[in-house]
């Protein structure tokens, strides 16, 4: 994946291709962003410019080391990740060892890429300030973090800063359009999870768009029968292979209340279920915006009480039966 395919990240995108225009690579790189703004796939693309045989700032996706990266093995390109929890300090050791060996045979530059940087022990920080200070030999590092601001500050400023910002919904949901995915899944799975991989993954799961048609008949039955609403989540959810995704239930509902209060406020715009707005124009009006926001306030609550481990039908009968006790 070259520069022009990451979505977004028009200032990172400049710092590096910049770099690699003028031949000054930094030591050190630290890409710091929220999850989903392709700090990793900006990482490898930039691993892969400075070693493609044919373009100077960008990769090629088709020479030889262009292809070793993306099949994950070029022997001058490492990736770290946590182990558990944190990246330890052993794997700072493994890593200072393995470029050491590979320095007497090749003066290459070499790279490692660390996902979750910001997950390090002290211990494994403080190794990593060594290896920064006094690299043994010509070393790259790319650091990526949620929170840059959370590293020792002494690797921050031996680091080359790289802001990763969040993308806009309307940008990934029009970049999964234009793969072919359906404008009713893209405009949900945005508002759900983070980043463009994340909302692709989702849309390409057959169970998302049934969850979302079952919510949808759910929502319809908020506003009548209390017992044919737990009859439906019964046949629909708990006897099905939804029954493993009751969190992702409340997240739709969420956005289902928060579009009929959108509706209400002439927020056509900011629909996600945009196919449903013939329906909205007749239940919107069935309860004052305060009761829209008790409904989307139920929902958070419940998907709360699913992470504490609750049972999911539990959780959802006493949602739906809360639910109607909006106004």
């Amino acid at each position: 994946m070259s520069f022009q395919r990451i979505l977004g990240q028009q200032q990172a995108k400049k710092i590096l291709q910049h770099g690699l225009r003028a031949n000054k690579i930094s030591h050190a790189y630290l890409f710091s962003g929220p999850v989903g703004t392709g700090k990793l796939q900006t990482a490898m693309t930039f691993a892969k410019a400075l070693f493609c045989e044919r373009l100077e700032d960008d990769c090629c996706d088709e020479c030889l080391s262009c292809r070793k990266i993306n099949h994950g093995n070029h022997a001058d390109v490492q990736i770290i990740e946590p182990e558990g929890q944190s990246i330890k300090i052993d794997q700072i050791r493994e890593l200072q060892r393995e470029f050491s060996y590979r320095s007497a045979s090749s003066d290459a530059r070499k790279i490692y890429i660390m996902k979750q940087a910001d997950k390090m022990t002290v211990q494994a920080a403080n190794s990593l300030l060594k290896f920064l200070e006094e690299p043994t030999s010509p070393t790259v590092a790319i650091l990526l973090a949620d929170n840059g601001q959370a590293m020792l500050p002494t690797i921050i400023s031996r680091s080359q800063w790289v802001p990763f910002t969040p993308l806009h919904s309307s940008q990934i949901c029009d970049k999964l359009t234009e793969e072919g995915v359906s404008l009713t899944l893209a405009r949900a799975a945005v508002q759900i999870v983070n980043g463009l991989d994340a909302s692709r993954e989702l849309c390409q799961q057959n169970w998302f768009a049934e969850l979302r048609n079952v919510m949808i008949q759910l929502g319809k039955e908020t506003g009548g029968s209390v017992s044919s609403a737990l009859v439906m989540a019964q046949q629909n959810v708990f006897k099905t292979e939804l029954a493993e995704h009751v969190d992702m239930l409340f997240r739709l509902f969420h956005l289902w209340f928060r579009d009929m209060l959108n509706y209400q406020l002439n927020r056509q715009d900011s629909l996600v279920f945009i196919d449903q707005q013939e329906l909205m124009s007749k239940m919107a009006w069935t309860r004052t915006a305060e009761g829209w926001v008790s409904c989307m306030q139920l929902a958070l609550e419940a998907e709360k009480r699913m992470r504490a481990n609750v049972s999911p039908q539990l959780v959802l009968e006493q949602f739906l039966v809360g639910v109607q006790g909006g106004t």
